[in-house]
């Protein structure tokens, strides 16, 4: 994370997640780049992700389907945003809004959402290789601004990454 990051971001209002991986730098960024890998691993458990779509280029949009069953019937959340920066098997930036199912952001207040919460996060996500290790290993710090460490979204993070680890183990 840049220097101008760390003095931009709140750590009380934004998820900030680092693992360590026994994956080439390579493997762990296609997991966030190519959009059938991060379908098999986004959201917390028992969430699929059935609509993947992904311009991973400065400017590029993405726009995202993640589908949770509840007593209720299957639920669906939808999530658009755009690259900021694409910096190869180092540094990937994208913001991320709720959206309707044909991508029009929709506000907090349409979707229930405590007052404050923002319309828009960014995604900072930092790779780097680890030295000294015997087998390629990748140190990720994943960024979630505009998310609190305390709430759910945090705990569904973590659920994913774990998600993640296990289909980098099985690659």
């Amino acid at each position: 994370m840049t220097d101008n990051d760390r003095a931009t971001i709140d750590p009380t209002k934004s998820v900030i997640i680092e693992r360590i991986f026994d994956a080439p730098i390579t493997s762990v960024w296609a997991m966030w780049t190519e959009a059938e890998h991060f379908a098999a691993w986004y959201g917390p458990m028992g969430a699929r992700i059935p609509v993947a779509e992904m311009d991973v280029t400065v400017g590029g949009t993405r726009r995202i389907c993640m589908e949770m069953d509840t007593p209720n019937g299957a639920m669906q959340m939808w999530f658009v945003g755009e690259y900021r920066e694409v910096a190869p098997h180092g540094r990937l930036v994208y913001t991320e809004s709720m959206s309707d199912a044909d991508g029009n952001v929709m506000s907090p207040a349409e979707l229930g959402m405590p007052e404050g919460t923002p319309t828009t996060t960014e995604i900072i996500v930092e790779l780097s290789n680890v030295d000294g290790s015997t087998s390629p290993s990748t140190r990720m710090v994943m960024t979630h601004v505009g998310v609190p460490a305390a709430s759910p979204g945090a705990q569904g993070w973590s659920m994913a990454l774990d998600k993640l680890a296990d289909r980098l183990v099985a690659a």
